[in-house]
């Protein structure tokens, strides 16, 4: 389950990358740790039709009956549940990162880093998103009233992943035409793209703590908040 990613390019790559017609975001700053519940840019088609840029909270509500845990990665697409948020392109979205992380399932547990290649180059989950009004954030931090809530969909593995965690990887989307069909093409055609990145387009850029330029987080750094996240 990848509840830790990266994001530390800037604005304008962003709204380039996903054509974004519409910024409102206002001043982001480089995040290199995003957890669970945390606020972080996500790409939508707006009720006007343009593609906008904006700031959501990443944990999507669980299914009725699953407890109150939000959900950050999404595999079983074939439940109704999560069939009624897929099938309307409005509730599609992307999620912008750099890198994502993955602990081994070892005492310590390690963290992993994976990128397109060293210079962590742009790319984007393939996510969706729901309004939703309530209490999110900690016990200590509340925060209560309206909220948009995401999260994004795994995928069977890669050879790269699967060593540090066979269960599941994020489906990652690198190309235009992709981005195209997960925002606007059928159901059916859009669930075509949850599958694993070729191996040869994914790299292992980081392992152990933190110790570079800030774009990593070790595990010293990202198990107290992930605690925190769904107090």
């Amino acid at each position: 389950m990848c509840n830790l990613y990266s994001l530390t390019k800037g604005q304008a790559a962003i709204v380039a990358l996903v054509r974004a017609m519409r910024d409102r975001t206002g001043n982001l700053p480089a995040m290199p740790g995003i957890f669970a519940d945390m606020l972080a840019p996500v790409v939508r088609t707006a009720r006007d039709g343009v593609r906008e840029l904006m700031l959501m909270r990443w944990g999507f509500p669980p299914p009725p009956n699953l407890g109150t845990r939000p959900v950050t990665n999404i595999r079983n697409v074939g439940s109704p549940y999560w069939q009624g948020w897929i099938a309307d392109p409005r509730f599609r979205c992307l999620v912008p990162a750099t890198s994502f992380c993955e602990y081994t399932d070892t005492t310590p547990k390690i963290p992993h880093w994976f990128a397109l290649e060293a210079g962590r180059p742009l790319f984007a989950f393939a996510g969706i998103w729901r309004p939703w009004t309530g209490v999110r954030g900690t016990k200590k931090a509340p925060v209560e009233g309206e909220h948009r809530l995401f999260g994004f969909l795994t995928c069977e593995a890669n050879d790269v992943v699967r060593p540090v965690h066979a269960k599941a990887m994020p489906v990652i989307l690198t190309l235009p035409e992709e981005f195209e069909t997960w925002l606007r093409a059928p159901a059916e055609e859009a669930l075509a793209l949850q599958r694993p990145l070729p191996n040869e387009a994914l790299n292992v850029v980081m392992t152990g703590a933190k110790e570079d330029d800030g774009q990593g987080l070790g595990e010293v750094d990202a198990a107290p908040q992930l605690k925190l996240a769904f107090e």
